[in-house]
């Protein structure tokens, strides 16, 4: 229980967690344009009394008696969400509450999830007698793996020691997530007329690379992520029907494990095709927390399980052991009419809560 007893049982806090889902969801917030949904955070951190920063559209909060000579937690989730598809039968940015139901865009993704840290970080705000500081985190950009997110912050806070980031798991532990590549391929060939035996088809050239990327597999596989996964997503090539292209460009994803680093991924491609490939960025890396570690010991021990997430998210930013836990399904993320059930919410600050106190007091 919170010191001043102003905040006490699940139930009050799912209350406030709901309240301000609500207004998140009123208010677009697509990655890049969140100055409303972090107008509303700052509101609600100021209705506190909590002291917090800014910096474009992240927000960061440290408890109370923060003590630099303790380690850190940090709490982090995005308040960014992607755009509704066309799918959509209901108003996304009208929060519907219906058969147990909140409606509306980014309710599962993760405003449910960012809204239960929220309301747990002002739980554990004022209690002078923590092991740990707390830090909060609401982010944005999370979407579109943006630098002006998490990223953009991890600087300004202190050294972390582990990390629980707010993304829908239905509460179970999410202790490892693949990182994510993106490599641009470009096959060449040389142009001619396809009427004769003229040229060198980039086409073909790009199809038996494509053909080696479908069929490869990595010799090492993760115990708890599974295998590397690279999938071609793009391809463009020609310009004309008789013009043999002399290029032809294609874009692989690349779900890569904690066996690998993303160099050492490249390389082994870059061996084995013959087009020229070029990194978008190598920033987004594969993340785990041991499952002996206490905060995951602890989500053991209130029923939960543990698994590898084959989905990136902020965890790919921070470089200390981070758990991946939210209320929430991730199957309903970017999808129409996307919900959440509210007692999902006040069960999952029920765990938040339970988890933390077998650290961190």
């Amino acid at each position: 229980m919170s010191e001043t007893g102003t905040i006490s049982s699940p139930a009050t806090l799912a209350q406030e967690a709901i309240q301000l889902l609500k207004q998140l969801i009123a208010t677009k917030s697509f990655s890049k344009e969140e100055e409303g949904t972090a107008a509303l955070i700052e509101a609600f951190l100021n209705r506190k009394g909590i002291p917090f920063q800014r910096k474009k559209n992240n927000i960061w909060a440290y408890n109370q008696h923060f003590d630099p000579s303790k380690p850190t937690v940090l709490l982090n989730s995005h308040h960014d969400t992607v755009k509704p598809n066309p799918s959509w039968t209901l108003n996304p940015y009208d929060p519907l509450v219906q058969d147990g139901k909140l409606y509306g865009l980014g309710s599962n993704d993760a405003g449910g999830s960012l809204c239960s840290l929220i309301v747990t970080f002002c739980y554990f705000y004022d209690n002078p007698h923590l092991t740990h500081n707390v830090v909060l985190a609401a982010t944005a950009e999370e979407e579109i793996s943006g630098r002006e997110g998490l990223e953009m912050i991890v600087d300004d806070l202190p050294p972390i020691e582990f990390a629980i980031v707010g993304e829908p798991t239905e509460m179970h532990l999410a202790v490892a997530e693949k990182g994510l590549l993106v490599l641009d391929c470009i096959a060449h060939g040389k142009s001619g007329h396809a009427a004769r035996e003229e040229g060198e088809n980039a086409i073909y050239k790009a199809i038996e690379d494509i053909q080696w990327i479908r069929n490869y597999q990595f010799p090492k596989v993760s115990p708890t992520l599974g295998p590397i996964k690279m999938s071609v997503t793009i391809i463009n090539a020609g310009s004309q029907h008789n013009v043999v292209p002399d290029a032809c460009k294609f874009t692989i994803d690349v779900r890569v494990t904690d066996q690998y680093t993303l160099e050492e991924v490249i390389t082994i491609i870059q061996q084995n095709i013959q087009s020229e490939i070029a990194a978008r960025s190598v920033r987004l890396r594969p993340s785990s927390i041991p499952v002996e570690h206490p905060i995951v010991k602890a989500g053991v021990k209130l029923g939960r399980t543990t698994y590898g997430s084959p989905t990136t998210s902020d965890q790919a930013l921070i470089d200390c052991p981070s758990l991946k836990m939210g209320p929430g399904h991730s199957g309903r993320s970017h999808t129409a009419d996307e919900f959440i059930y509210l007692h999902e919410i006040e069960a999952g600050i029920a765990q938040y809560i339970q988890m933390l106190e077998e650290v961190i007091l």
